[in-house]
């Protein structure tokens, strides 16, 4: 049995029948809660994009290296300059603090507004490990292949569960059965597979992954079609694998690349499905590499022309615009409060913004390898549903950290209290919804989500938690808040192991290098760690310049 285009991109049923359910509870209630919509780096990002932002520098300063952005990729070269002795550089934060690691706060309650956990990373990926480490996370073992984790930092039980058929249970996949048994051989297979030149399958970073073209192969086509091609057909198992590709990536198993479907289950090469997580999601490590490495803050850059920095050093800024010369990079900064804009001459300069941005911004771009042809970006929103209580659970099961429910557009829903531990209940805790839109092209759901009012936003938001607690669900919401991410990360489609943009970007060396999770076309920390500390690594040996 074939897995439905409903089930496969939700369908414009499965939409209307989420829509109806959020507005019987707004009917319910009689009130809408207070809704606070963020358009993230909007509607900055249209002007600079259209040339009504000044670009005229108001001051010039010079400094040894510049690094643009704060999410992962830009933290983990920070880090790793540090570790090596290398603490004069100066961080422009972008337009978000901390990226896609970014945190909603509510009075004593925090909660991701972006990523909301860490795997427990592979033995491959080394950088991670030693960076947990140097964070007091990982405790011991950090070559072994299941190390010690502080037990805070891990997630605590119950972990997870699924909204099926009207009741909760433990398991995500659906209903166990022979397609998914054999699917699950497989991949035990494939954590320990090696290709021809030695190397593993499926690695992570995917940079030490196998070259071997029977494998890369698989990229050829999508993970559905792979599917059918070997005949799994249980709508179960293939609800379940779109769930993880949307989950993952943005897009799900019709959209994704055949080859980085194998690679979400393989490529960890371990069988321990615990995870890292805080309640206010990533944005914990980020805030733990600012304390360790002594990341300061500052409002305003000093007088001198020439910016020694004693310790590393941010400031709340953007870059506008990128040259390089022979002798240095020219980088235009706008503070995003004052508006005050800077020339910095920098050294080097570490581009760790979404490639789609860099490409915009710097001159000649192509000069880098920059083609038309980047990758596709999923757009998300992530919604935090402040509570005055916690909702009565069907059939008195236990609420979970990741709460997931069967058929929906959405992801389901992180509980950002369920990391405290306490005797009771708090009072208040925070849902976080997460929806991965992909009912239709990234691009059309963009101009959309433009245009999308309050209301219309928050039918899609609130669809798992309605679905789950049916309108009496609203009773207990205080506000809410929509973080709406229109390229919230890049998504690895048919072709993308071979992406010319991102191979000459990951080969490329001189004063400007770049580090970003984009150059491996898909979002998780393990990547963006690899290329923020790649990208260290080629300032601290600028003989190794081409």
């Amino acid at each position: 049995m074939k897995l439905t285009r409903r089930q496969l991109l939700g369908s414009a049923a499965a939409l209307t029948a989420a829509a109806a359910a959020s507005r019987l509870g707004h009917q319910y209630l009689h009130h809408l809660p207070p809704v606070r919509i963020h358009r993230i780096g909007l509607p900055f990002g249209h002007e600079l994009r259209n040339g009504q932002v000044s670009l005229a520098p108001q001051s010039e300063h010079r400094c040894h290296t510049l690094i643009l952005g704060s999410g992962a990729a830009a933290l983990s070269a920070a880090w790793h300059l540090t570790k090596h002795g290398q603490h004069n550089f100066l961080l422009a934060e972008g337009i978000e603090r901390n990226g896609n690691n970014a945190a909603y706060v509510s009075g004593s309650l925090s909660a991701p507004s972006g990523a909301h956990y860490l795997a427990l990373p592979s033995q491959e990926s080394v950088y991670v490990r030693q960076l947990l480490s140097d964070l007091g996370i990982l405790l011991d073992g950090i070559n072994q292949p299941e190390p010690l984790y502080r037990e805070t930092d891990l997630v605590y039980a119950p972990a997870e569960r699924l909204y099926y058929q009207n009741r909760w249970q433990d398991s995500l996949l659906p209903q166990e059965d022979a397609d998914s048994r054999r699917f699950h051989a497989l991949i035990e297979t494939l954590r320990r597979a090696h290709g021809r030149d030695g190397r593993k399958i499926f690695a992570i970073p995917i940079a030490h992954s196998s070259a071997d073209e029977e494998w890369r192969r698989l990229d050829q086509t999508t993970f559905a079609a792979w599917l059918e091609k070997e005949n799994y057909r249980s709508p179960s198992l293939l609800w379940y694998l779109d769930y993880c590709c949307r989950d993952d990536y943005g897009q799900g198993i019709a959209q994704v690349s055949a080859f980085a479907g194998l690679h979400y289950f393989a490529a960890r090469g371990h069988t321990n499905e615990a995870v890292l997580t805080w309640p206010e999601g990533l944005a914990h490590l980020s805030e733990a590499i600012r304390r360790h490495i002594r990341l300061q803050n500052i409002d305003r850059l000093p007088e001198t022309a020439e910016l020694t920095l004693p310790q590393p050093t941010a400031i709340n800024a953007s870059a506008l615009q990128i040259s390089e010369t022979d002798e240095d990079v020219a980088v235009i900064l706008r503070h995003n409060q004052s508006g005050h804009t800077t020339l910095i001459r920098a050294q080097n300069v570490i581009c760790a913004m979404p490639l789609m941005i860099a490409a915009r911004i710097i001159a000649q771009p192509q000069r880098y390898g920059f083609s038309l042809n980047l990758p596709a970006y999923a757009p998300w929103l992530v919604s935090n549903f402040v509570l005055n209580g916690f909702p009565r659970e069907a059939q008195r099961s236990e609420l979970a950290w990741d709460n997931v429910v069967h058929g929906t557009q959405g992801l389901g829903y992180v509980v950002s209290t369920n990391q405290l531990i306490r005797t009771a209940k708090p009072e208040h805790t925070i849902f976080t919804a997460y929806t991965a839109l992909n009912h239709d092209s990234p691009q059309n759901i963009r101009r959309w989500l433009l245009k999308a009012g309050k209301e219309e936003l928050l039918e899609h938001a609130a669809q798992d938690l309605i679905q789950a607690y049916g309108p009496s669900f609203w009773h207990q919401v205080a506000s809410i808040d929509i973080s709406i991410r229109g390229h919230g990360m890049s998504s690895p489609a048919p072709g993308y192991l071979t992406q010319p943009t991102l191979l000459q970007l990951r080969q490329h060396h001189s004063r400007l290098t770049f580090a970003h999770s984009d150059l491996s076309s898909y979002s998780v920390m393990e990547e963006a760690v690899y290329w923020g500390v790649e990208a260290a690594g080629k300032i601290l040996r600028p003989s190794a310049r081409t």
